[in-house]
């Protein structure tokens, strides 16, 4: 049973370490976005609360999963000391060029075009990272990282995450 959270940036690579992980275990993978925001309204956030209750639901019911995203308080509300806890602190220029190269992602935008017309927000946003406070930035991220007593690795370079998945027994 291997159970793992993902924290990062925008473009630090969580969705793609995700899947990786979760082939390899057969987990199955929360992306937060679905969990932080209301159904159908992506710019609504959704109640903390709530947000919490789902994520929390999902881990109950899955014996071995994947959470991924930049929301810490979402993933702080499930790190047990059991969960292995990945932080990818990648560099700002290394999250805008993954930005840039980003796929389409249709479970958040209808089209990959709607996603390509949101690129220059996006960019501005990973930018802020690196400055902003709370649990969407580097800030939070590293002061949940530096609290985790369980099981963690931070991750600090691109090339490093193809190696991120074979694990220790």
């Amino acid at each position: 049973m291997r159970r793992v959270a993902i924290i990062g940036n925008a473009g630090s690579g969580k969705s793609t370490l995700a899947r990786r992980i979760a082939a390899e275990c057969g987990a199955t993978v929360l992306d937060l976005d679905t969990v932080a925001w209301e159904p159908g309204k992506p710019a609504a956030p959704r109640a903390s609360a709530a947000a919490v209750r789902e994520v929390r639901a999902f881990c109950s019911a899955h014996a071995a999963w994947v959470i991924e995203g930049c929301y810490g308080d979402l993933v702080e509300a499930v790190l047990d000391g059991a969960v292995e806890l990945v932080f990818l602190n990648l560099s700002e220029a290394d999250c805008v060029r993954q930005c840039r190269g980003r796929a389409w992602e249709p479970h958040k935008w209808k089209t990959k075009e709607a996603q390509d017309a949101h690129l220059d927000c996006l960019l501005d946003w990973v930018r802020a990272y690196y400055r902003r406070d709370g649990a969407l930035s580097l800030a939070g991220h590293r002061a949940i990282f530096d609290r985790y007593a369980g099981p963690k690795r931070e991750i600090t370079q691109p090339a490093a995450l193809p190696d991120l998945t074979a694990r220790e027994a």
